[in-house]
């Protein structure tokens, strides 16, 4: 390998490596931001985990793959989860104190209403119910 060649490998590492970390302490600082929020949405209750999805009437993926994926868990888990959908249209104030950006956007909290994951774009059932951590809870 050539020094010229190491040398933008290095810079290329240091980019990405730049880049993820500084993509992870801002996801970390919007779920510290949400925290005092989740006790101020109407349709939230203490003691069981819960995803607060963002969503908009226009947002294609959110119709054809995140809600089905949603619904889907809501329906499997029933009492032991809840799913807060929130159209970020028409509460715009609502996603920016959120910090939304993109939709869908899911943010899932724990039993206690700490979020624990942000989600920008669809996400699997797998991985919410990863994130979700709901084998404590019977069906």
């Amino acid at each position: 390998m050539t020094p010229e060649l190491s040398e933008r490998l290095a810079w290329t590492v240091l980019i990405v490596a730049t880049g993820a970390l500084g993509y992870l302490l801002f996801n970390r600082f919007l779920l510290r931001r949400a925290e005092d929020k989740v006790f101020r949405l109407a349709a939230y209750r203490t003691g069981l985990p819960a995803i607060v999805y963002f969503t908009t009437p226009t947002c294609v993926p959110c119709k054809t793959t995140q809600r089905p994926i949603l619904e889907q868990l809501q329906a499997a888990y029933g009492q032991w989860l809840q799913v807060i959908e929130i159209d970020a249209s028409a509460h715009p104030d609502l996603a920016h104190e959120w910090g939304v950006m993109t939709v869908p956007t899911t943010f899932v909290l724990d039993a206690q209403g700490r979020p624990r994951y942000i989600n920008q774009g669809v996400v699997s059932a797998a991985k919410l119910l990863q994130q979700l951590e709901l084998e404590d809870y019977s069906i």
